[in-house]
């Protein structure tokens, strides 16, 4: 069992909008950074956005600056990933990480990352 909860996902229209959710409720304190990255099939997994638990500043890769926000839960140890005018590019399984070390020392770095959760699938077609 993944050690972090993501749940969400689901099949939207291009343009349409979702709400990811990580629970890391499991854990005191699951790490510095946390993100949110992405795997098509076929492709590499690569991050989305990032955010550092600490200073609060935000990371996001080019392709979804302002469309997406990362932000920190209503409850303790939960993350959000708002994902707003989804499109056809985004579908992909996402995935929820958590990183003992602080964004700033590479937050879109997979190896930085020592707990994951079990992905949970966007799709986004007509």
């Amino acid at each position: 069992q993944a050690p972090l909860v993501d749940s969400g996902g689901g099949s939207v229209q291009p343009g349409g909008s979702l709400k990811l959710t990580c629970d890391a409720s499991a854990f005191t304190y699951p790490g510095h950074c946390m993100g949110w990255f992405r795997q098509a099939p076929g492709k590499e997994r690569e991050a989305v956005a990032g955010i550092d638990k600490v200073s609060g500043r935000t990371y996001y890769i080019d392709s979804v600056k302002g469309r997406f926000s990362i932000s920190p839960g209503d409850t303790k140890n939960t993350l959000y990933l708002q994902m707003n005018s989804l499109k056809p590019e985004d579908t992909a399984m996402y995935y929820c990480a958590a990183s003992n070390r602080y964004c700033s020392d590479g937050w879109d770095r997979i190896s930085a990352y020592n707990l994951w959760g079990q992905g949970t699938q966007v799709t986004v077609s007509s």
